[in-house]
């Protein structure tokens, strides 16, 4: 029964990364170039070397969140909230769980494994960037 579970969970990530890779046109907040590398293991990513950690870089549209979901998996998003993108105040936030990503402004909360809405104003799913580790370097581009 184990197996079979760690078989269900290993199908659906795959479906949700794949159906990511289908056109990164977000409703809300607009493109912008992203194409940079980072070592996780270096001391200034030190968050990005265990399941669950996560960093905030400078790119995007208002920084990105990048969170590390396995030991070979990594996501990014922008720290734009969709609701309210042009709104300084509305920076996305990480929350004390480490399960969620917040606007403290206008109170909306997503998933933290695929950007969706869990609640809020928000009617729109963060804005992803891919990702691609190698076991060494993680690049982040649109």
């Amino acid at each position: 029964m184990k197996s079979f579970c760690k078989v269900v969970a290993l199908v659906l990530l795959s479906a949700v990364l794949f159906w990511r890779c289908n056109g990164f046109e977000h409703e809300t907040i607009p493109n912008v170039q992203v194409n940079f590398t980072i070592y996780p293991d270096n001391v200034n990513y030190y968050n990005l070397n265990y399941i669950g950690g996560h960093e905030y870089l400078t790119g995007g549209v208002a920084g990105i969140i990048v969170y590390r979901i396995d030991m070979s998996t990594f996501v990014a998003y922008d720290r734009a909230c969709p609701y309210d993108w042009e709104d300084t105040d509305s920076w996305l936030e990480v929350d004390e769980s480490g399960l969620m990503i917040v606007d403290p402004h206008c109170g909306s909360r997503f998933n933290i494994l695929d950007g969706s809405v869990i609640d809020g104003p928000s009617r729109y799913h963060l804005k992803y960037y891919h990702t691609s580790y190698d076991g060494r370097r993680l690049r982040i581009y649109s």
